[in-house]
C-alpha cells in the first residue's frame, strides 16, 4: 500500500513538473525576457501602485513606512488573485492533454497555481530586498510571522483557485461573476487599509475575509507593535482548509465531466 502511494505521488511529481515547463514556454515563448515576465509582471504592478503612493505624499500623513505598506499591501493581494484568475478556464486549452492517462484536471489547476505563487514570491523577495537596499524599507522585525502568513496566502490561493478553476468550467455565468467579485475584492482585501483604521462594525465584517487576515500578519511581522493588528491565524486555516475540501470536491467531479477533444 505504501509503495503504491509513493509511487502514485512520484508520477504526479513528474507529469506536475512536465506540465510547468510545458505552461512557462507557452506562456512566456523563448523570445524577450522570457520567464522572467513571471518575476517582473507583478513587480512592476507593485511598483508602479507604490510609486504613485510615495509622490503622492502619503507618506507624511502616517507613521506607517508607505512604501513598506504598499508593497506588503499589493504582493498579498496578487498572490492570491493572480493563482485564481490563471484557474479560471484552465482545462479549455488544455482538453488535448487530457488523453494521457496520467494527466488529471488537479494536475493542471496545481501547476498554474504553483507557477503563479512562485513568480508572486520571487517578485516580492526582489523587492523587498531592493528597496531594503536603498533604504526605502527595512527588513521584517519577525521573519516567522512573515513567513507563516505568506504559507497560509499560498494555501488560499490554491485553495480559492481550485473552486474558482471547476466553477469557472461549468458555468461561464460565474467566471463572468468572478471577475467582477474580484474586482469588488481589492478594496476589502486590506492591500489599502489596516483594520485598526475601521469603525467596529466594519472591522467585524472585513475579519470575516480571510486575505485581510494574511495582510494583517506580513504587516505585523515588518512592523512590529508599530500597528495594531487584528489578524487571527486559526480562522484563516480554518476557512483554507474548507476552501481547499470543497475545491478538491469540485475538481474531482469536473474530472468526470470533461471529455478530450
Amino acid at each position: 500500500m505504501e509503495n503504491s502511494i509513493i509511487r502514485s505521488l512520484k508520477i504526479q511529481a513528474r507529469v506536475i513538473g512536465a506540465l510547468l515547463l510545458r505552461e512557462v514556454i507557452t506562456r512566456y515563448g523563448r523570445h524577450g525576457i522570457g520567464i522572467l515576465w513571471l518575476v517582473v509582471e507583478p513587480m512592476l504592478f507593485t511598483l508602479g501602485i507604490t510609486t504613485i503612493w510615495y509622490f503622492g505624499k502619503l507618506h507624511k500623513v502616517t507613521n506607517i513606512p508607505i512604501v513598506a505598506f504598499s508593497v506588503t499591501g499589493y504582493s498579498t493581494l496578487l498572490l492570491w488573485r493572480a493563482a485564481a484568475n490563471r484557474c479560471s478556464k484552465a482545462i479549455e486549452p488544455n482538453l488535448t492533454l487530457m488523453y494521457h492517462r496520467n494527466v488529471k484536471v488537479l494536475d493542471l489547476f496545481i501547476t498554474r497555481v504553483l507557477l503563479e505563487l512562485a513568480g508572486g514570491t520571487a517578485s516580492f523577495l526582489v523587492i523587498v530586498m531592493s528597496f531594503t537596499a536603498i533604504g526605502l524599507m527595512k527588513l521584517p522585525l519577525d521573519i516567522m510571522t512573515v513567513i507563516w502568513a505568506w504559507l497560509l496566502l499560498a494555501w488560499l490561493a490554491m485553495g480559492l483557485g481550485f473552486v474558482v478553476g471547476a466553477l469557472s468550467e461549468r458555468s461561464d455565468t460565474f467566471e463572468r461573476m468572478w471577475h467582477v467579485a474580484q474586482y469588488l475584492l481589492f478594496p476589502l482585501s486590506g492591500a489599502v487599509y489596516m483594520v485598526d483604521w475601521l469603525p467596529h462594525n466594519l472591522q467585524a465584517f472585513v475579519l470575516w475575509m480571510p486575505m485581510v487576515h494574511g495582510a494583517e500578519m506580513i504587516r505585523h511581522g515588518f512592523f512590529g507593535n508599530v500597528v495594531v493588528t487584528h489578524e487571527n491565524p486559526a480562522y484563516f486555516a480554518f476557512v483554507n482548509l474548507l476552501l481547499t475540501l470543497i475545491g478538491l470536491a469540485l475538481v474531482r467531479d469536473l474530472g468526470k465531466r470533461v471529455q478530450p477533444e
